[in-house]
C-alpha cells in the first residue's frame, strides 16, 4: 500500500543525496524529516524539519521513528544497530542486510561472489604477515584498503611489482583496522548501473553510465556507455540479480569493471542513490530521486528510459567558480548542493550537459 499524500518520510544523513530526495519527495508531495548532526546541512536546507543529533542516538531515533511514515537513508554508513532499532518500529528501506553487506568489503564481495556475480580476487588483511602472503598471491601488486567507511579514494595503499616482504607497520599505518586486499584488474573501462526495487518487487535499471574518476573521486559519467549490447544487459541483469537476493527496496547503484572481452567483474555496491546516477534528473523523466522516493513510498516505478544523451561531471573544490560560464551554456543543467565553503576533494555540484536523441 502506497503512502498517503502528506505523509513524512523520515531521512538520515544531511549531504547532497538527502537534499536531492527531500526535493524528489517535495514533488510527490510527500513531507521530510533529516536526521543530521551537522546544522544547516544541505538536505535541511530543504527539507520540513531536521533533527540534530548523531546517527545512532537513540532518543534522536526514537523521535524519526514517531515522526515518519517510512525512514531511508543518503549514505552507506548508517549504523546497522540503528537501522535495526529503527526497523523495529517503522518501515525502513533499504533494509539494514543491505547496509551490513555493503559496509564491509570483505562481506560484500563474498556475498556477490555467493550469487554468481564475479569480483576481482581478493584477500582479508589483519596483520602484516598476512598482507605479505596475499601479496605474493598476487605476484606483488594489488590495492590494500580498509574493509570499511573508505570512499572517494580513502583509507587505500597501492603496491605494484613489489617483493612480498617487507611490509613491517604496514596495517599499523593504515589505523590497525580490519583490511582487504583486491587484486589488479586489467579493465578497459568503469561502468555502473542505478537500479530500483519496489516493494512489490517491480526492478528498473537505467542504462549503464561510463564513469572517470579523477584523484579517487568520480569525474564524468557518459550515457551512452561504450559497451557491448550484451554488456550493458549482464549489467543491468546483474543488478537486479543484487536486488531480488537482499529483498531490496530503493535504488541501488552496482559499480562494475568492463575488461577487454566485454565481461564484467563487479567493483562495490552502494545501498542508496549514486553520484553516477545524477545525469538521470536531466536525461529522463524520472530521476533516480524521484525512482527511490516512489519505491520506499510503495508508489509504482517510473520508466527509466533515457530521452538524450548526457555527459554529468562533478564541481569539486574551487571548480564551482565556473558556474557563471556554465549557466550561459544550452543545453545544461546545474545542481548546486548549498554547501557555503569550497574545500579541496569537496563536491559543490554537478551538472549535466544533454544531447536530444533523435
Amino acid at each position: 500500500m502506497s503512502l498517503p499524500a502528506g505523509s513524512t518520510i523520515g531521512i538520515i544523513g544531511g549531504g547532497q543525496l538527502g537534499r536531492m530526495l527531500a526535493i524528489a519527495a517535495a514533488r510527490l508531495g510527500y513531507r521530510t524529516i533529516v536526521l543530521e548532526p551537522q546544522p544547516d546541512c544541505p538536505a535541511a536546507q530543504v527539507a520540513n524539519r531536521q533533527i540534530t543529533s548523531a546517527y545512532d542516538d537513540p532518543a534522536a531515533l526514537a523521535e524519526l521513528a514517531a515522526a515518519s511514515a517510512v525512514v531511508t537513508y543518503e549514505f552507506e554508513n548508517v549504523p546497522v544497530a540503528a537501522a535495526e532499532a529503527l526497523a523495529a518500529k517503522v518501515p525502513v528501506y533499504p533494509p539494514a542486510r543491505a547496509l551490513d553487506v555493503a559496509q564491509d568489503r570483505v562481506s560484500e564481495k563474498t556475498f556477490l561472489n555467493g550469487i554468481g556475480i564475479a569480483t576481482a580476487d581478493f584477500r582479508q588483511v589483519d596483520t602484516d604477515e598476512e598482507l605479505t602472503a596475499a601479496l605474493k598471491a598476487f605476484s606483488g601488486s594489488g590495492i590494500l584498503k580498509t574493509r570499511r567507511m573508505g570512499y572517494d579514494g580513502k583509507g587505500q595503499r597501492v603496491f605494484r611489482n613489489m617483493e612480498a616482504g617487507g611490509f613491517a607497520g604496514t596495517c599499523e599505518a593504515m589505523g590497525s583496522v580490519p583490511l582487504i586486499l583486491e587484486s589488479f584488474v586489467p579493465f578497459e573501462r568503469e561502468i555502473s548501473v542505478i537500479a530500483a526495487r519496489g516493494l512489490d518487487g517491480a526492478v528498473a535499471a537505467y542504462d549503464p553510465a561510463e564513469n572517470v574518476h579523477r584523484h579517487g573521486i568520480l569525474h564524468t559519467s557518459t550515457l551512452p556507455a561504450s559497451l557491448k549490447l550484451e554488456t550493458a544487459e549482464a549489467a543491468r541483469a546483474a543488478a537486479a540479480k543484487i536486488l531480488s537476493a537482499l529483498d531490496y527496496v530503493g535504488v541501488i547503484g552496482v559499480e562494475f569493471f568492463v575488461l577487454a572481452n566485454g565481461s564484467l567483474l563487479a567493483n562495490e555496491i552502494a545501498p542508496r542513490v549514486h553520484n553516477s546516477g545524477h545525469w538521470t534528473e536531466a536525461a529522463c523523466v524520472v530521476s533516480q530521486f524521484e525512482q527511490h522516493i516512489r519505491a520506499v513510498a510503495g508508489l509504482p516505478l517510473g520508466s527509466p528510459e533515457r530521452h538524450s544523451d548526457c555527459v554529468m561531471e562533478n564541481l569539486i573544490g574551487d571548480d564551482v567558480l565556473r558556474v557563471p560560464a556554465l549557466l550561459a551554456e544550452p543545453d545544461l543543467m546545474l545542481h548546486l548542493y548549498g554547501k557555503a565553503e569550497a574545500r579541496p576533494g569537496r563536491k559543490m555540484g554537478h551538472f549535466t550537459r544533454i544531447s536530444r536523441r533523435t
